[in-house]
């Protein structure tokens, strides 16, 4: 392993350009043409076997080197439609149409290329030390995490047929943890995430004649009031569930009721029965509000992102952060609560039919962080879609570099867990 660190200590520098070369050029969700190709290049010259453009604008890195399970190492890389505020001198600038046709500004508020680079440096450590380990590396960089459909658009393009199916995945997310930690948790990590697009319809007309219109603006504000009643009154306390209503449109001008407004509707759970009353239940209140209001026409509500409930393998989480505390040292890692955030990655152990392990890493400047946490005031804190939210570049790259190799070398055989 000392040779491992010797070459990521050489490699760190060229790191840190991607690194902010990924920073300053972000790409959309299903638009990370740019991105793929410079991943593509950087497989390409540490000697995987790359294919680009699965599942969209995924890209696949294999490296063969004899007998041995097949591991997976994953990230994504898309960005968010965020103006960036950090003030660095790497910021992005960029700008971008969304597939809804609007210009809007791009950022990586999320952390995915500090992901990205991790998995390229990761992927470069374990080609050159290829001697010391035997199986199959294959390394997927996943594009549209943030439409919760870039693993399923992968495992429908035939991801597991056409490249070896692994034993394990392994991932891991960068997040407002003191830069050099990791916080880990076996079991249900990360909530599952559901998203409608609802429609309401009404009748419109002038501002000053309601009793000749159908207000659909009326229907919008008492199906948000009564939504906020689903966790408080229908979620057993023990469990838990998040229903937001992140956006509500209608009208165009103060004295014209519109013929219809629209909402967007997000759902967090985390158990299969949860999941299935909350959503149940949003379409029963708004199928009632419309009913209430006189709606001519019934609402049209859309199902259209959805995340499962992200496990991390109880068994082989316990193994992978063993391996962790033996090298990083126990006092660098963190237990993990639920989190209410979601990740589409469990997709691809759902669909290999094999365990997920996945963790945090921090990166966040070490000595801001701990002090926010020893006095509870972590909302001082940038979190992931905040425009201020960018991980100092060491140790956050050199940790998550090392974390990946780590785990890695926990399942190939032919080496000892470091």
């Amino acid at each position: 392993m000392a040779s491992d660190w010797r070459d990521l200590e050489e490699l760190s520098a060229d790191l840190a350009d991607f690194y902010r070369d990924l920073h300053q050029h972000p790409e959309l969700s299903l638009q990370e043409h740019r991105t793929a190709g410079r991943v593509a290049e950087a497989l390409g010259s540490a000697g995987f076997e790359v294919t680009e453009r699965v599942g969209g604008t995924g890209v696949v890195g294999v490296l063969r080197k004899g007998d041995g399970p097949v591991v997976m190492l994953r990230a994504d890389f898309d960005a968010l439609p965020v103006e960036e505020k950090t003030g660095l001198p790497y910021a992005s600038s960029a700008r971008a149409t969304d597939a809804e046709g609007r210009e809007v500004p791009v950022m990586h508020a999320c952390g995915h290329d500090m992901h990205a680079t991790c998995l390229v440096g990761a992927a470069t450590l374990l080609a050159r030390a290829a001697d010391s380990w035997s199986g199959t590396l294959l390394v997927v960089f996943q594009p549209a995490e943030e439409l919760a459909r870039g693993a399923r658009d992968m495992v429908e393009d035939g991801l597991f047929q056409r490249f070896p199916k692994p034993d394990i995945v392994l991932g891991q997310h960068v997040g407002p943890l003191p830069a050099g930690f990791i916080g880990h948790a076996g079991g249900p990590l990360m909530a599952a995430a559901d998203s409608a697009s609802v429609v309401l319809h009404g009748r419109g007309g002038h501002g000053s004649r309601p009793e000749a219109t159908v207000d659909p603006v009326l229907m919008a504000a008492h199906v948000v009031t009564r939504l906020q009643g689903i966790v408080a009154r229908e979620v057993p306390p023990a469990e838990a569930a998040v229903v937001t209503v992140g956006r509500l449109q209608a009208g165009t001008k103060d004295n014209i009721i519109p013929d219809t407004a629209e909402l967007g509707i997000n759902v967090r759970s985390y158990s299969p029965q949860v999941r299935t009353r909350v959503m149940e239940a949003i379409e029963r209140i708004i199928h009632a509000e419309c009913t209430a209001g006189a709606a001519p026409e019934p609402p049209e509500i859309t199902w259209t992102h959805s995340a499962p409930l992200l496990v991390s393998d109880p068994e082989a989480t316990t193994a992978t952060v063993a391996a962790f505390a033996a090298h990083f040292g126990q006092q660098r890692l963190l237990p993990m609560p639920l989190v209410a955030a979601s990740e589409d990655v469990g997709v691809f152990g759902e669909a290999a039919g094999v365990p997920t392990v996945f963790w945090f890493w921090g990166g966040l400047d070490a000595e801001t962080a701990m002090a926010a946490l020893s006095s509870g005031n972590t909302d001082s804190l940038p979190s992931n879609h905040s425009p201020h939210f960018a991980p100092v570049i060491e140790p956050t790259l050199s940790t998550g570099v090392q974390t990946l190799v780590v785990a890695a070398r926990t399942w190939l055989a032919g080496t000892a867990a470091p």
